[in-house]
């Protein structure tokens, strides 16, 4: 459950704060100022509207054609680099209260701000800066905020972008078909794996409440950690062994023999496994961009949580399962 009070602190640090720093005309273009707030109105006094409204309108101050100020090694848009990567970061907590559809759409109209700004003013970098902030946080497989799912809505405004190259628009568009992928709330994508013993097992004849997906590698040292906390958890072995959850631990690449070294490391209530035809990798069934990769599954095997940050998938299945 997510805590109400960090929830709430985010949620009053973004609207108490009015537009304290709100950029003049376009003549004040070295003006240096703070990140400009966004002013819910008057009429919209629930907490829930309050926030879809912050979340669609939270850049349209910042990305405004009529006032563009300084980008530099410092400024984005007369605004702190700084600033603006830690406002960001309250930006994707919000995204979490919402829906994925208002999610994606919030960054869909970012996008298509940031490019009005570019075709108003194409000398400097503030588009190629803000995009890389977003796909930094966003994207990165190593992001702790990474979300393909959010992420989704600003690729596909990418590879409609008639700036970009044909290279660089294919690019985006083959990014935008992986990250509709397995979305959160979707079923997600079957597969056949090998067991040590050469048996085959389909990810969905797998019964539990929940499925635990787990694509690791042997040395991988995150991954041992994570088979650590699982293995000495006395509430996740005995979800495991009253059949509340399961763990399919799946290897993805070619190295079985050091597959097979690691054996005594998997513990034996798991599912361990290898990909024999490597379909997940070659044909994308999972964006498995990063070691290790996480998935919960409920008992249809819809995906609950995709590619998930290791604290707090486990914090899930310790606290809500």
């Amino acid at each position: 459950m997510r805590n109400i009070h960090y929830i709430s602190y985010i949620f009053c640090s973004l609207l108490i704060l009015s537009c304290a720093g709100r950029v003049g005309s376009s003549a004040q273009k070295t003006e240096q100022h703070n990140f400009p707030r966004v002013q819910v109105p008057t009429m919209i006094s629930e907490q829930q509207e309050a926030i879809e409204y912050t979340v669609e309108h939270f850049f349209d101050n910042f990305t405004d054609v009529h006032k563009i100020f300084t980008t530099d090694s410092l400024l984005l848009n007369g605004v702190r680099k700084e600033e603006v990567e830690q406002t960001f970061a309250n930006y994707c907590a919000l995204l979490d209260m919402v829906s994925q559809d208002k999610a994606r759409s919030s960054l869909a109209r970012l996008f298509d701000r940031l490019a009005a700004v570019e075709a108003q003013d194409s000398s400097s970098f503030f588009f190629e800066e803000m995009v890389a902030i977003v796909d930094k946080y966003l994207y990165d497989p190593n992001s702790p905020l990474r979300n393909e799912d959010y992420y989704q809505g600003f690729v596909q405004r990418k590879a409609q972008y008639p700036g970009y190259d044909r290279l660089m628009l294919n690019l985006y568009a083959q990014q935008a078909q992986i990250c509709a992928r397995n979305r959160v709330g979707t079923p997600a994508q079957d597969f056949v794996f090998c067991d040590k013993n050469g048996r085959r097992h389909r990810l969905y004849d797998i019964r539990a409440d929940y499925t635990l997906l787990f694509f690791s590698n042997p040395g991988c040292h995150t991954c041992l950690d994570i088979i650590e906390q699982l293995r000495n958890s006395p509430i996740i072995e005995a979800k495991i062994a009253y059949g509340e959850l399961a763990v399919v631990n799946v290897y993805i690449d070619e190295d079985l023999g050091e597959w097979y070294n690691y054996m005594s490391i998997y513990p034996e209530t798991w599912y361990n496994g290898y990909d024999p035809d490597y379909v997940i990798r070659e044909k994308d069934l999972y964006s498995v961009r990063a070691i290790p990769s996480l998935y919960l599954l409920d008992a249809q095997k819809k995906v609950l949580m995709k590619d998930a940050v290791q604290e707090k998938l486990l914090n899930y299945i310790l606290n809500e399962i």
